[in-house]
């Protein structure tokens, strides 16, 4: 993360934390739209947090995660059954294909 960017997160969890402290004390005092406005500004500030945050935990997966031995054999089990549904498929095909040239020929 660079220099620049900790500063930023750091400037939003104080700028959040401030706000959740201003909610507290904004309901205390029953004051409804200045605690909506706090709402308002953490959930920005939790945001800001976010989109700031070391995206290198957010990053899928690399091939460890494809190289395992139960996807394999789920990934050939899939193509198993594939081709199985294509070869009924083809039986459909030339069967209702059979069955019209025998509805022709019986006319």
């Amino acid at each position: 993360m660079s220099r620049r960017r900790a500063i930023w997160k750091a400037a939003a969890v104080v700028f959040t934390v401030v706000n959740l402290i201003g909610l507290g004390m904004a309901m205390a005092a029953q004051e409804q739209m200045h605690s909506g406005i706090h709402v308002a500004l953490s959930l920005l500030g939790a945001y800001a947090m976010w989109r700031l945050s070391d995206r290198s935990s957010r990053i899928e997966p690399t091939n460890d995660v494809l190289s395992d031995p139960r996807l394999e054999a789920l990934q050939q089990s899939v193509d198993a059954i594939a081709l199985e549904v294509e070869r009924i498929g083809e039986a459909q095909r030339f069967h209702a294909k059979l069955q019209a040239e025998q509805n022709e020929s019986a006319r």
